[in-house]
């Protein structure tokens, strides 16, 4: 299975709470911040609901 490089590129300052949470729960503070996460349907609907502050890239 593959797993996801997750780069948080846009800030969280005026962003809705619940879209912080979802940020912080990936483990993503700050702009610059990044995180391997696994290739599933739940890192794929986090990513869906905070597609826009992130780049995301597959790793091997």
């Amino acid at each position: 299975m593959a797993n996801l490089n997750i780069k948080l590129v846009k800030s969280l300052n005026g962003r809705l709470e619940k879209h912080i949470a979802t940020a912080h729960s990936m483990g993503l503070r700050k702009i610059g911040d990044t995180t391997v996460q696994p290739d599933n349907a739940q890192t794929k609907g986090k990513i869906a609901k905070i597609g826009y502050l992130l780049q995301v890239t597959e790793v091997e």
